[in-house]
């Protein structure tokens, strides 16, 4: 039913009642998903999902009643009333986990699978954007771009002091997140691949974190003899989360910055660079860590004690899209 979600909305470009319903359908799709494990930290997640989730919905049926009964029409690509605009903002970055609404976030990752964390952080992240791309020409720019360099603060600087894997990535998330909208101010074209190569790299360390069940940052130490490349090709993923150049990662941000430059906007890009160096260094703490505990050699034992492990087969591509698709930026961008 998820699946679908994205195809009302498409479908209701021209009605935010069709577009509601999609979002709840939405959530209520995800629910079963993240309370499947039975689990006190599940039931809860689950719970603070349901709550949020609804909490947004209702904003945006709130505001867009407000903006049909001063207009006279539903549609998303044309919002006249200002008090509506701002409001569906507000809830749609309440939907998306940003800053600084984002509390909630890193929380029901924590207390879900890993793939279920996955999902949340790429398909679910689809259908509120998708009502942001429509409402491009009605959103409140100032609104945006301040949110957008508050989150990516916030996502470096509370993601310091963090020793499970998965609110690592959900912070990760949240300071993307805020280059993404940044971007969606400046150009859809900039917004399409940033959102691209972001759920590229967070599949990837999913995936990854997936195969070598990795929880905390200790784990990471571990999965040495279990598989030297893939731990590699993981702290490589790393990086280009954290935008280091010659990676993938750094394409984005170097768009978006160029972009602010070119609209001016040189203290912001001045901000969000200096803003998303804290990010960067968790990434790199992750990457160091690892290394530091990497033993001299892959195993002294004559027999190996782990089980075989199955590698999906979409892996190794991700990993090398992961880190080689700095010079086709330019027909990413076209």
């Amino acid at each position: 039913t998820s699946l679908s979600t994205s195809t009302l909305i498409t479908m209701s470009s021209h009605n935010w009642l069709l577009a509601w319903l999609g979002l709840e359908l939405n959530t209520l799709s995800i629910l079963p998903m993240i309370i499947k494990p039975h689990h006190p930290r599940a039931t809860e997640a689950a719970t603070k999902y349901f709550l949020i989730q609804a909490a947004a919905a209702a904003l945006i049926l709130f505001s867009s009643t407000l903006n049909a009964w001063q207009t006279g029409h539903w549609s998303i690509t044309n919002i006249s009333t200002p008090a509506a605009s701002v409001i569906i903002t507000v809830a749609i970055m309440l939907k998306l986990g940003l800053a600084p609404t984002h509390a909630w976030y890193p929380e029901v990752l924590q207390g879900a699978t890993t793939n279920t964390a996955l999902i949340l952080s790429t398909w679910q992240k689809l259908a509120p954007l998708t009502l942001l791309y429509l409402m491009k020409n009605s959103l409140p720019n100032n609104l945006i771009l301040t949110i957008g360099a508050l989150s990516i603060l916030i996502g470096g600087w509370v993601g310091l002091n963090q020793t499970q894997a998965r609110k690592i990535m959900a912070l990760s998330s949240v300071a993307h997140m805020g280059w993404l909208i940044i971007a969606l101010n400046m150009s859809l074209d900039i917004a399409t691949m940033t959102l691209a190569v972001y759920i590229l790299l967070t599949t990837t360390m999913f995936t990854s974190f997936n195969i070598t069940s990795v929880k905390t940052l200790t784990d990471l130490g571990v999965t040495w003899p279990q598989s030297p490349v893939l731990l590699m090709t993981m702290l490589i993923t790393l990086l280009s989360l954290g935008g280091l150049p010659p990676l993938t990662g750094f394409a984005p941000k170097w768009l978006i910055l160029t972009s602010l430059c070119h609209t001016k906007l040189l203290l912001l890009g001045v901000l969000i660079v200096i803003a998303g160096l804290p990010s960067l260094f968790f990434y790199i703490r992750m990457a160091y860590l690892t290394t530091l505990t990497i033993p001299p050699n892959t195993t002294n034992a004559q027999h190996k004690w782990r089980h075989k492990v199955h590698y999906p087969w979409t892996l190794a591509p991700a990993m090398v899209m992961t880190g080689l698709l700095l010079p086709l930026t330019p027909l990413m961008t076209t």
